[in-house]
């Protein structure tokens, strides 16, 4: 065996940590973002929160339609150029949110911005570790969807820090201008190399134990028996579902947080909750046993966070104990509600099967939580307080949501 498999020199886990870093920077341009410049273009331009909400809908859904074609595209292409390609579409996206002087423009901007969205978030990870990992794959999982996370972390108070310092457009030129070079160098070096190019083996060393799909006999689901299977609907209408409450709270909490914790205190807030999100996803997929239900696992996420919205409908938009309490909850599921679904499809179809299960699914996750900031954009001006810390309302029907995802999920249990 080569060398490469060696626990020290096994490149599997430098791609995992290249896809970290496309994480890093895919959800906090493309994921993270959207939120602040949401805030950021209502004040500065005076358009409505719905009227901005619709556009970052158009955006993320515009990103689910191409993500249900990713795989095409990643076989065609090859994940490194796509990436790089992704990487500039993202850059220039952002510029145009920052420069637009017009509704039209800004929705322009969003189908850029989707482009490089769709490169840079779920199937560029999964299309990343997938090649280099088999038994290892939750850990290496979780540790590059981390990558999320921390771009949640820097991005969210980056953004603030540098918009606040010189305008919109500059920051999103500095952004941009590392986004690519970065993403380009990482795809040149690791992206473009696989297991066999090395004669190596997934998981290296690890490839001698038994890998999680050894010896199992799960029929194929071919065509459209993959549609009419129970387990595989239960387990996209659960990730699509969770995720529909989660994208709206997510666009909002930054601009609903700024009344109690003033304009920075709302960034540092939006990235302890991605902080706590790297926690809660290290621990599952490090500590995660291997005969746990996982259906089990997502529903227990979905529950904590179904908390958090408690928490902040009790805090009465001025709380601020209670208003960090509900960052905690909601922040530790927030990275296992996108990290655990792929795991449940390793676990329960087929491995031939398993590529097309969660691109479906991530491409039917996206699509449901595309509208979900405008549908919440539109609940706060029904409510007509967009600028109270905490809507009852608002976070009631998250919390109700998220139970609901819980219950779906534990439906399709075996």
């Amino acid at each position: 065996m080569s060398t490469q498999t060696s626990n020290r020199t096994f490149f599997g886990w430098r791609v995992m940590w290249a896809a970290f870093t496309v994480a890093v920077f895919g959800w906090g341009v493309g994921f993270y973002g959207p939120p602040i410049f949401l805030h950021t273009v209502v004040e500065t331009r005076g358009w409505s929160v719905g009227l901005v909400s619709t556009a970052v809908t158009t955006h993320f859904l515009l990103g689910a339609v191409l993500v249900a074609n990713m795989p095409a595209v990643y076989a065609r292409f090859g994940l490194s150029r796509t990436t790089v390609v992704s990487a500039v579409c993202l850059a220039l996206g952002t510029a145009g949110w920052a420069l637009a002087a017009a509704p039209w423009q800004l929705f322009a901007a969003t189908l850029i911005s989707a482009v490089g969205w769709a490169g840079t978030g779920a199937m560029a990870v999964n299309t990343a570790i997938a090649p280099w990992f088999e038994r290892r794959r939750p850990a290496a999982l979780s540790m590059a969807y981390n990558g999320a996370s921390v771009g949640g972390v820097l991005f969210s108070p980056v953004w603030v820090f540098l918009i606040a310092l010189f305008g919109f457009p500059v920051a999103a030129m500095i952004v941009g201008i590392v986004l690519v070079g970065t993403l380009c160098v990482l795809s040149v070096r690791y992206f473009s190399v696989t297991p066999q190019d090395l004669g190596t083996v997934p998981d290296g060393e690890a490839a001698t134990e038994i890998s999680d799909t050894a010896g199992s006999e799960k029929p194929t689901l071919p065509g459209r028996a993959l549609w009419a299977n129970r387990g595989f609907l239960t387990y996209m209408a659960g990730f699509s579902i969770g995720l529909f409450a989660q994208i709206g709270i997510i666009a909002h909490l930054f601009s609903l947080l700024v009344p109690a914790l003033g304009t920075q205190g709302a960034g540092f807030a939006a990235g302890f909750a991605t902080a706590c999100a790297v926690a809660g996803r290290s621990l599952v997929g490090w500590f995660l046993p291997p005969a746990m239900d996982r259906r089990f696992a997502a529903a227990l996420t979905y529950l904590v966070q179904a908390c958090g919205c408690l928490a902040f409908v009790l805090a009465g938009g001025d709380s601020v104990a209670l208003l960090l309490l509900g960052v905690f909850l909601f922040g530790v599921g927030i990275g296992n509600v996108t990290s655990l679904p792929p795991l449940i499809a390793h676990a329960e179809f087929a491995p031939a099967d398993v590529p097309r299960a969660i691109a479906l699914s991530t491409a039917m996750a996206q699509a449901t939580f595309a509208f979900a900031p405008a549908l919440f954009g539109l609940l706060r001006e029904w409510e007509a307080a967009p600028d109270r810390t905490a809507t009852p309302l608002f976070f009631l029907i998250a919390g109700a949501i998220q139970i609901a995802a819980a219950a779906v999920y534990m439906t399709g249990r075996r």
